[in-house]
């Protein structure tokens, strides 16, 4: 089975003209893993590279290598169950353990990989609300502490019996009994197929936390089918083949790691690389990232817009990157400006992709064989529809904005609390996005906006209940509210909005610093606290966030002209139009240096992503930007 190269809607459609088992003939990801084994045996299926000095050689395993350990996994984890499903939670860093433990997990049972950055306490109710019965986590390292919050999961999470520790039991607190994974892997005898008898495509095979921070365990389900029905998307937009080399520094946690370019690089038959147990936060990894690219032969690079800035920081010297046919890139808005310096200074295509993690991380992507569309999210899936409707739930036309909503076999049967599925999935298969966009008359994708609340920082997502739950706290404050200001780095950064009880007084510093100690991880804390009398309303008296979203732009464009020498000359605002919102630069000269003032105002938004337009005394200037 090779993936069906997709340059465009007509091959979408010639694929969706067979019966969909043409398309996806496999009813377990195991199944079709250990099917990519047999056709691909000898070749490489995973890398793993240990240090950031090029001196030090890479680990690698074949495709048989690889079943077997996925087959092992799977074995142990059901001897540790001990007749029960095993529910396997995993603290992994994107090493090849946490391969192992995914794929293991989901052949014999249920997997939940858990981002290892959050507070222990965010970790034992997503462990509690899963009922986690196996835990397999990092052990004592020197790069990265996982192991210090074990303990604590052990003594609050009743569920759970059995522990794991990867990279040996040395140093282990005498308050936790942990087993070697590695040595439990290498003493087993796996009896084939490590697999639950009958497993149907739409069994629940993994449960998946929706975001870095979020106010209550909100885990959506997957299914064989979903997961399968994304990767294998994927893998036909990406037109790859066995020959694909990925170099893949998301973690397991991440649908993007998971699926987007872990799965689909082995359904394909191809190698997926890892850059070393700290991904792409390893800075020295980072330094030498294009040698790396040259020595694995590397073909398609992954990477959040955030890491494309990085990255055309970092020089290439002399390194061969004649192999590289894409840039994968998603999680958070693609500036236009960003793709063309990218692919103008590295000569890469870039590629976006738009996906969540309620269906398995994938919507749309634009095709690697196919010209880039600047502002696309790219075609959907085959199989999967996408609707763009009105606020009643209607179809518009092409070119006209609205929600959008999709239906497939990537859709997943919705959280584990039936109470977070309400707007979310909907009668008939529905899944709405929260994305505000159109599709052009070629069938593809753009996302202009959002309707939902939720913060994405460097793809990371945020959840500003968490942030008001905070600040509401503090008995000084009546209302808070948060939201995603504009950056040109991370694509939004949290800031909140508060208004005061009568009588009180204090700073928005304060503020801050006092939520920080009830936020569950860095990434959430509000970069300043904003104090107004009373918070933007509807008429019917609920909070209406779009306002304080352009409040929040209009404060961070305030500080970059000023930064930039501007503010005597220009004054911003950002104003709501239709379902977004339009940044106003009004000039207060004369007509003579209008030229070179446009000039300065564009280069200072490259990488903001927004709508901005050049007025002069109340009338747009000629050349202003749409």
């Amino acid at each position: 089975m090779r993936p069906r190269p997709i340059q465009g809607i007509a091959d979408i459609r010639a694929i969706e003209a067979l019966p969909y088992e043409a398309f996806m003939p496999h009813q377990s990801v195991f199944g079709a893993l250990h099917s990519s084994a047999s056709l691909h045996a000898d070749r490489r299926a995973l890398t793993f590279i240990e240090s950031a000095d090029l001196s030090v050689a890479s680990t690698s395993w074949t495709y048989s290598q690889f079943i077997d350990q996925v087959q092992r996994a799977g074995q142990v984890f059901s001897d540790l169950a001990g007749g029960e499903a095993p529910r396997v939670a995993m603290l992994l860093p994107a090493i090849p353990q946490a391969y192992f433990t995914l794929w293991g997990a989901e052949s014999v049972g249920l997997a939940c990989p858990i981002n290892y950055l959050l507070g222990e306490e965010h970790i034992a109710e997503l462990i509690h609300a899963a009922q986690i019965n196996i835990l397999v986590a990092l052990g004592p390292h020197p790069a990265l502490d996982i192991w210090s919050r074990v303990a604590y999961l052990k003594a609050n999470c009743p569920s759970l019996k059995q522990v794991l520790a990867v990279g040996g039991t040395p140093g282990l607190a005498e308050s936790v009994q942990a087993a070697d994974f590695d040595a439990m892997l290498a003493a087993c005898q796996p009896a084939p197929p490590a697999q639950r008898a009958g497993a149907s495509a739409q069994d629940a095979v993994a449960l998946f936390h929706t975001g870095g921070t979020t106010g209550q365990p909100k885990l959506a389900r997957h299914t064989h089918a979903n997961q399968l029905h994304a990767a294998w998307g994927a893998a036909c937009l990406y037109s790859a083949t066995e020959h694909d080399v990925v170099l893949n520094g998301f973690p397991l946690f991440h649908v993007a790691g998971s699926f987007v370019y872990g799965l689909s690089t082995l359904l394909a038959g191809g190698e997926v690389v890892l850059p070393t147990l700290l991904g792409l936060r390893n800075t020295d990894f980072m330094k030498a990232y294009w040698q790396f690219v040259e020595r694995h032969r590397a073909t398609l690079l992954a990477g959040v817009p955030t890491v494309m800035s990085t990255l055309l920081g970092v020089p290439t010297g002399d390194a061969d990157l004649s192999s590289v046919r894409c840039l994968l890139t998603g999680g958070s808005p693609l500036p236009t400006e960003l793709a063309d310096a990218f692919e103008q200074r590295l000569g890469i295509p870039v590629r976006n992709i738009l996906g969540m993690t309620e269906c398995a991380g994938v919507i749309a992507i634009e095709p690697v064989a196919a010209p880039r569309v600047p502002g696309s999210v790219g075609l959907a899936l085959p199989f999967t529809r996408v609707q763009v409707v009105d606020d009643t739930g209607q179809a518009v036309a092409d070119g006209a904005e609205g929600i959008l909503r999709l239906q497939g076999p990537n859709v997943g049967p919705g959280y584990t609390e039936e109470k977070n599925n309400q707007d979310v999935f909907l009668d008939g298969g529905w899944l709405v996005t929260g994305d505000i966009g159109h599709r052009d008359a070629a069938g593809y994708l753009h996302v202009t906006g959002r309707s939902k609340d939720v913060i994405i920082r460097s793809s990371h997502n945020i959840d500003p209940a968490v942030i008001e739950d905070a600040l509401l706290r503090h008995p000084a404050v009546l209302m808070a509210a948060a939201v995603g200001a504009p950056d040109d780095y991370a694509g939004e950064m949290p800031v909140a909005f508060v208004s005061l009880r009568p009588g009180n007084r204090i700073s928005g510093d304060e503020l801050a610093g006092f939520a920080r100690q009830f936020i569950p991880e860095r990434p959430a804390w509000p970069k300043s606290v904003h104090i107004l009398e009373a918070l933007p309303m509807t008429a019917i008296g609920k909070l209406f966030k779009p306002a304080l979203r352009a409040m929040a732009t209009q404060a961070v464009l305030r500080e970059r002209l000023a930064r930039s020498g501007l503010d005597d000359e220009v004054t911003v605002e950002a104003v709501l139009e239709g379902k977004g919102q339009m940044v106003r630069f009004i000039w207060t000269g004369e007509g003579a240096g209008l030229e070179l003032l446009a000039a300065r105002l564009q280069q200072m938004m490259q990488g903001f992503g927004l709508k901005y337009r050049i007025e002069v005394q109340g009338r747009a200037a000629e050349g202003s930007q749409p």
